[in-house]
């Protein structure tokens, strides 16, 4: 039986190879991109915000529905992977064995994945919906014990399936596709079945080129958001001015840790710093846990499950909903979040899963992580509410003033705070450390034309000019900046879902196939 993904395309066959570069033409496309973009919006910050935030509430109001029909799609869709006999085919083989360890292994996942976004809003989101911050989930009156319910359900709903089938459906398609048929490690490849070898062609560049933007801008303006976190919580607990140069220095910090990281490669460097992520994510989990109180963390747990069951159906719905602040100022931000991080996360996911089998892959990415997010929101989201309902400490006398100071206003009412709040910081810096290094891989990849192997300066090149921007960003407008920057990744998050639906039937068709070859 012929295969839908032959083709006589060799992996890196149209790279421009001089100065000792080894690039895809798409390399030089999407610097220029960039340079534009940052020139227009630092010649005018409020005004490119202002532009930029035209288009991404235009794409929010009107594509809403589209955000909302495509992430429930994605998630019944891993589901059936997990269940269906299709699950048993192994990325790079059946006789190939995993590059990692499972420990190794999910500890990337969620450095790569979301565990920044973890430590920012584990205490501020929760805290956000109970207290009527920026609306409710479908307008539950605040500050009552069902405020509570649907603060811990909204939030999980935020951090679980959704975001994960996300990611899932990208990584599953690139690693099948690169491991599996032998193309090259890019966006484009898992279009082969439905474009044919115009893949190769104008077509793909495009969806590279959307890919490698979405990726940069979101990383860039990551930086930025988290370097003004970490130097608010360095304010918070040693007294350091925040002020921009405070700021700029954390960026050369964590741009300069990522440059070793993405030199020593995924092994020496995104490995090893991603373990130790692990180790003390572990470490301020289990102190939160029982410093705050032990019994109510069970107590949480099992109603955090609970309010997620009740949430995740009522939330997943989009006509008519009563609570259009909430719902399009939350979750439909959230979705084109997710999905304009698609291509980063995905391509490193997919990077460190040769080896699993589909049914492994899926569990892994989307159970193992949900759970553990549980976890983790019951921890802190649920420290912060008892803390408000028993009127203790700034988030009960004040709410939530200031979203990068929440986690830290929390840990102020338990026992240790220096070394917890210091052990926080040092996290959201390592794991902004991963986030970029992680990245620079992915782009460094997807602009090598696939290339797993490319010279380590091109990687280094694009962990450099991440925090180049995200500087020039905070000099030049500051949080207009920033912000016009991001608005321009969730504007991309549109024409991304639309790839990743054709992504997802052309991942169909693949296994499909090979599980057929399988049965003869």
């Amino acid at each position: 039986m012929k295969d839908r993904f032959d083709t006589d395309y060799q992996v890196g066959q149209d790279n421009v190879k001089k100065w000792g570069m080894d690039v895809h033409p798409v390399f030089f496309v999407v610097a220029s991109l960039v340079v534009v973009f940052i020139v227009l919006t630092l010649w005018n910050p409020v005004e490119a915000k202002k532009v930029f935030d035209g288009s991404k509430s235009w794409t929010i109001e009107n594509f809403d529905w589209f955000f909302m029909i495509s992430g429930n799609v994605f998630v019944l869709y891993c589901l059936a992977l997990i269940v269906l006999p299709h699950g048993k085919i192994r990325l790079g083989g059946q006789d190939c064995k995993p590059e990692f360890t499972r420990m190794s292994w999910f500890a990337m996942l969620f450095a790569a994945g979301m565990g920044i976004g973890l430590m920012f809003w584990s205490v501020a989101e929760p805290v956000a919906y109970y207290t009527d911050w920026w609306g409710t989930p479908l307008n539950t009156p605040p500050n009552t014990p069902e405020a509570a319910r649907a603060a811990m359900g909204g939030t999980m709903f935020h951090w679980g399936f959704h975001p994960w089938a996300i990611y899932a459906v990208t990584a599953l398609a690139l690693g099948f596709c690169t491991f599996n048929k032998g193309l090259p490690l890019t966006i484009r490849s898992t279009f082969f079945p439905i474009l044919g070898e115009k893949t190769w062609g104008l077509a793909g560049h495009i969806i590279d080129i959307i890919a490698v933007i979405a990726t940069i801008f979101g990383l860039a303006t990551s930086l930025g958001f988290g370097a003004q976190q970490a130097a608010s919580g360095l304010h918070f607990l040693f007294g350091f001015e925040n002020t921009l140069g405070l700021q700029l220095i954390i960026i050369a910090v964590v741009t300069g840790v990522a440059l070793f990281s993405v030199y020593r490669g995924l092994h020496g460097g995104v490995k090893l710093l991603s373990n130790i992520n692990m180790v003390m994510a572990i470490i301020l989990l289990f102190f939160v846990m029982v410093a705050g109180s032990f019994l109510h963390f069970f107590t949480g747990l099992f109603n955090t499950t609970a309010a997620y069951a009740e949430w995740i159906f009522p939330l997943s719905n989009w006509i008519d909903r009563p609570d259009e602040k909430f719902y399009k100022g939350w979750t439909v931000f959230y979705w084109a979040w997710w999905i304009s991080w698609a291509p980063f996360v995905g391509m490193f996911i997919a990077r460190i899963s040769k080896g699993r089998t589909i049914r492994e892959f899926m569990a892994a990415v989307l159970l193992v992580p949900t759970l553990v997010t549980i976890v983790w929101m019951t921890a802190f989201g649920g420290n912060a509410l008892l803390q408000i309902q028993n009127g203790i400490g700034q988030l009960a006398e004040k709410g939530l003033t200031d979203v990068s100071l929440a986690m830290f206003q929390m840990l102020e009412n338990l026992p240790l705070t220096g070394i917890t709040s210091f052990l926080g910081i040092c996290l959201v810096l390592v794991f902004f450390v991963t986030s970029s290094d992680s990245g620079s891989l992915v782009v460094d990849s997807i602009t090598a034309g696939g290339k797993m192997d490319a010279p380590r300066f091109q990687r280094m090149f694009w962990a450099t000019l991440q925090g180049f921007i995200a500087a020039c960003l905070l000099v030049g407008g500051g949080a207009d900046a920033l912000g016009a920057i991001q608005a321009v990744a969730i504007t991309v998050g549109l024409p991304f879902t639309m790839v990743m639906i054709v992504m997802m039937i052309s991942l169909y068709l693949g296994i499909h196939d090979d599980y057929k070859k399988m049965k003869i």
